[in-house]
């Protein structure tokens, strides 16, 4: 699977490249690259399902705090991903929508996040996130759009989170209808574990459903 090893177009330089007619061809790719954690090529506004990673995603995520760190304690996105996940298995939507809700927030591994109120006014960088996860998608054979029970998970966690790790604020009655998960404000190490756990999980619960 790409999203496991994501080696196919990040062979060091000194190693061809063949095109379809099996000559040689330029490694020609839009905009600029960043170096991952694995130490790979990742092109974010070209971005191909070969060069995708699932160390790097857990390893991203886990060092990104949620809210753009206008919390009371560190909270990353990794442990969110996974608290959703949890949440759709307990609720039975099944591994493949559980890995949705693992992986929505992947795009943020290489776009990194920007908060609700500056992404609603950014269309070019919605535009590449949604490019983003469809290539994220289709290394993990995962549906183009997103499941509308993921988006309603994404939502209602934000009552929990507001709860367990903000200060209260009036405007705070809007969110009314909270998952009831705990945060575990796990460190960036343990939430990197845990991401990487339930993935593979996940991944071999759907391998057996199949």
């Amino acid at each position: 699977m790409y999203g496991i090893h994501g080696d196919n177009d990040n062979a060091p330089d000194h190693i061809p490249k063949y095109g379809a007619n099996g000559g040689l061809v330029p490694a020609a790719r839009t905009g600029q690259f960043m170096q991952t954690y694995s130490g790979r090529k990742f092109w974010p506004l070209d971005p191909r399902a070969e060069d995708v990673c699932i160390q790097d995603i857990a390893h991203s995520l886990s060092m990104q705090c949620r809210y753009a760190g206008h919390c009371q304690q560190f909270y990353s996105v990794a442990e969110h991903s996974v608290l959703i996940a949890q949440w759709l298995l307990v609720q039975g939507h099944g591994a493949e929508v559980a890995l949705c809700g693992l992986l929505h927030d992947a795009t943020e591994a290489f776009l990194v996040d920007l908060p609700r109120p500056v992404k609603a006014d950014m269309p070019r960088y919605k535009q590449a996130e949604i490019r983003l996860w469809r290539v994220i998608a289709d290394a993990f054979d995962l549906p183009e759009e997103v499941p509308a029970i993921v988006h309603e998970a994404d939502d209602r966690i934000l009552a929990d989170e507001i709860a367990q790790n903000m200060r209260w604020m009036p405007w705070h009655d809007e969110h009314k209808n909270p998952l009831g998960i705990e945060l575990q404000f796990w460190t960036p190490e343990a939430s990197e574990e845990q991401f990487l756990r339930t993935y593979g999980n996940l991944v071999m619960a759907r391998e057996w459903a199949a």
